[in-house]
């Protein structure tokens, strides 16, 4: 292939676009909206059997189910959408030709064997460990020997990432420092190598052990090595999604960053310590020390936390200071009245924000307390809490951009438009109500586990409040809602890419307000940074401290009221 048929102009951002790059973004795009069609499905019916009234599936099903939607949605989906992402913040932006290619394409049909490889030995009934799969559960061999393909896919997908970041720099693609999205990625690939590598170390052992070879497997230390992937996965995807965040208010509306200096600060931070919050799955094992406890749920956990509140006041800062700077300067908040929220990509990104920090965030850091773990930790209160971190946040936010990628990567125009529009809306709506319900029913003492809340046939009999079943009721409603705004993107998205309009080459994409050369330049190399004048965020970020304090203190009430002194 010669130069020019290598590359292709971008005439909406003006960005050198490396063809086998942008045809591995599209099948690593494509396969990760159908792994969260087959995961939501799942979710689905998990809801409606959590839901006393419907009890959709019996015990061997719902568990069959819970193993596989954990997989599908919080692996396979996340997973192969961020490998679009790493390529598209690498090879995309600045604009370089992606270095072994045959390796990226080795990244994707590892990825993919494995997967089905585990979703064959989940559906084969034999496997339903959960996603945790904890010894001493047993799964099938190749349950396993699908995670680790899996996870050798995804590390060599982000060896192909570093790879083209040296081409870049040695080709002089780019200059001065890498832009702050790639910044991003470059975070969130350097956590999924550990991640990754931590997921291979254990489940390697776990898989001889399947096939008879070792004796077993250690329980405390499977849990202790096994989190370092569970829970920091979830890292990769908060900073992935952060990325994204900056990526589509630049794409948008131009929006700079208020100091890139402080916002790569607090990625940096995610590095050394956000994987550290996998403490929380580990404090009341005997095994651990209370010294290894304390400091990993308080002071990393704090410097963690800090990062994430350092994204939740940059991000809607650039977008103020960018409204503001067009002219929208009335009141505190004519700039957030007058944003583009008709632009789906916009309104997923602005929900994934707010739903993320209101929900995510701050029940994240209260169920890392130590203290308040004890009473919340093996409670339905923790898939609540990470529904809003993964799904509200992440999940949503690659929805969002997924609506930039069909025009810019696709070449394809969104179709159903209307649809389009409400879809963060309905999403967002449903996931909140997951979250929230799941989380209240947490609270009153609904195991996370159980699929029948009743006890029908236990011979002890145990009967929570009437509010319990409330709470599990309107999380079922949730999650029809949220399953029709699923839906409704994957409707728009697989229509879009196969049967919509085809951009012509020369045509530019209006991307939002801004033009769209302007504002998706913006993305790739920002200028000068925002202005700091932006007393609307600060409102924001003051609703979101009280929210915060209230809610952390009446926690702590709960926590006296588990053993009153009468």
């Amino acid at each position: 292939m010669t130069a020019a048929t290598h590359f292709r102009t971008c005439p909406t951002t003006g960005l050198k676009i490396d063809r086998s790059a942008e045809n591995l973004i599209k099948a690593n795009a494509v396969v990760a909206v159908v792994f969260l069609l087959i995961g939501g499905l799942f979710g689905l019916s998990i809801a409606l059997t959590r839901w006393p009234a419907v009890h959709l599936l019996p015990a061997d099903w719902f568990y069959l189910a819970l193993t596989a939607h954990g997989f599908d949605v919080l692996l396979a989906w996340i997973i192969f959408f961020e490998m679009a992402v790493l390529y598209f913040a690498s090879a995309i932006l600045l604009n370089s030709r992606i270095a072994a290619p045959r390796w990226g394409w080795a990244q994707f049909w590892l990825m993919l064997v494995g997967a089905l490889m585990t979703n064959v030995a989940v559906l084969q009934g034999n496997s339903s460990v959960m996603f945790t799969s904890y010894p001493p559960l047993v799964a099938a061999p190749h349950f396993y020997l699908g995670l680790v393909l899996f996870a050798v896919g995804a590390l060599i997908g982000c060896a192909v990432f570093f790879g083209t970041l040296v081409v870049a720099r040695d080709e002089k693609t780019y200059q001065g420092s890498v832009p702050l999205v790639t910044f991003g990625a470059i975070t969130a690939a350097i956590i999924a190598v550990f991640t990754l590598a931590c997921g291979a170390i254990i489940l390697i052992p776990t898989f001889l052990w399947s096939i008879g070879i070792i004796s077993g497997v250690d329980p405390l230390m499977y849990k202790l090595v096994w989190w370092g992937m569970g829970h920091s996965s979830q890292q990769i995807n908060v900073a992935a999604h952060v990325a994204v965040w900056y990526a589509i208010g630049a794409m948008v509306l131009g929006a700079k960053p208020i100091s890139e200096k402080v916002s790569r600060m607090a990625f940096l931070m995610y590095i050394l310590f956000l994987q550290l919050a996998s403490a929380h799955h580990l404090l009341v094992e005997p095994g651990v020390s209370s010294s290894w406890k304390i400091f990993n749920t308080s002071y990393a956990m704090y410097l963690a936390v800090l990062g994430s509140m350092i994204h939740g006041m940059t991000v809607p800062g650039a977008i103020e200071a960018a409204q503001r700077a067009k002219g929208f300067n009335k009141g505190l908040f004519e700039w957030l009245r007058k944003a583009p929220w008709g632009n789906p990509a916009f309104a997923g990104m602005f929900l994934s924000l707010v739903m993320f920090g209101f929900l995510g965030g701050i029940s994240g850091v209260v169920m890392g307390t130590e203290q308040i773990n004890l009473i919340i930790h093996n409670t339905i209160y923790v898939p609540g809490h990470f529904h809003a971190t993964v799904v509200a946040g992440t999940t949503l936010a690659f929805m969002a951009i997924t609506y930039l990628l069909v025009p810019l990567i696709f070449r394809r125009e969104v179709m159903f438009k209307k649809v389009a529009q409400w879809q963060p809306y309905v999403f967002g709506l449903g996931i909140a109500g997951i979250s929230l319900f799941m989380m209240g029913a947490g609270t009153l003492g609904v195991p996370r586990r159980h699929w029948d809340i009743t006890f029908a046939d236990a011979l002890s009999q145990f009967q929570f409040s009437p509010a319990a079943f409330l709470m599990l009721a309107l999380n079922g409603l949730s999650a029809i809602v949220a399953a029709i705004g699923g839906a409704m993107y994957i409707i728009v998205v697989v229509c879009s890419v196969f049967l919509g309009r085809k951009i012509g080459d020369n045509e530019v994409v209006q991307l939002g307000p801004v033009s769209g050369a302007a504002s998706a330049a913006a993305v790739a190399r920002y200028g000068n940074e925002g202005t700091l004048k932006i007393p609307g965020t600060v409102v924001l970020v003051a609703v979101f401290f009280v929210s915060f304090v209230l809610y952390y203190f009446v926690n702590w009430k709960y926590l006296a009221e588990v053993w009153p002194l009468k």
